[in-house]
């Protein structure tokens, strides 16, 4: 469970998160939604910790991230792992590289059981065969799918996934949502999940929270939130840029 209790973070004086809380519940997806720029992704980095609020607290296991220090924070990370939105892959290595090194980094594995580890986690997400090739020559769906295996390498309890999607077309983004759900399922593990997607999050969410000027303003299920009438769901779902005219 990780519990999101008050939190407040500005910069530069411009408020990003404004009260926040949210339960994220143990072995299911949790989808933030909202418009560009309302706090999804300052609320995912505060939550390993890579943001630190100015108040409230962050709850992981019952353990407060916000008060850690700096060597509790790199061990609870471990208990993480992060797709981040441009996967953020290393150019100068393979691909087996990039998936390895957090193994190298942080356990004692010898390089036969590290290979053996990366091949399970490319046949995962449906790459078995590229370990050889570099980030460069990989589509932008490829990168996305080297990233998730990156992100699962050290078999971690959560999943923290930003914007997943982003940039791919709709059948890579609809590969990319079903490799998503497959792993949760698969895995049983602890996702949140932060897009702009609404296909994405009806896919692989089983709760869905909307942010709106730093506040959670809608925390429920997927078929809740779909049906609500609040007036900025309706708006974010039906994607108006203003209110319904009258007829």
């Amino acid at each position: 469970m990780i519990e999101i209790e008050h939190i407040e973070k500005s910069f530069q004086g411009k408020t990003a998160l404004r009260d926040i809380s949210l339960s994220i519940p143990e072995k299911q997806t949790m989808v933030i939604v909202g418009c560009s720029g309302c706090g999804k992704t300052v609320l995912l980095r505060s939550i390993i910790g890579l943001v630190k609020p100015e108040r409230g607290r962050i709850l992981v296991n019952g353990r407060d991230v916000t008060a850690m220090r700096r060597k509790e924070l790199f061990e609870i990370r471990k208990q993480f792992g992060m797709l981040f939105q441009g996967a953020a892959l290393f150019d100068s290595m393979t691909v087996e590289e990039n998936i390895a090194l957090p193994l190298r980094e942080h356990t004692k594995l010898n390089p036969a059981q590290v290979r053996q580890k990366v091949s399970e986690k490319l046949k995962l997400v449906g790459l078995s065969s590229i370990g050889d090739k570099k980030p460069s020559e990989l589509s932008g769906g490829m990168k996305k799918r080297v990233g998730l295996a990156r992100a699962l390498i050290m078999d971690p309890k959560y999943m923290l996934f930003d914007e997943p999607t982003t940039g791919l077309d709709p059948i890579m983004s609809d590969a990319i949502n079903r490799l998503i759900l497959n792993t949760q399922q698969q895995l049983n593990i602890t996702s949140i999940v932060v897009t702009h997607d609404l296909k994405s999050a009806f896919t692989v969410g089983n709760r869905i929270a909307m942010i709106c000027e730093g506040v959670v303003i809608f925390s429920d299920s997927v078929e809740a939130f779909q049906n609500s009438d609040h007036p900025v769901v309706r708006q974010f779902i039906e994607g108006r840029s203003g209110p319904r005219e009258e007829k």
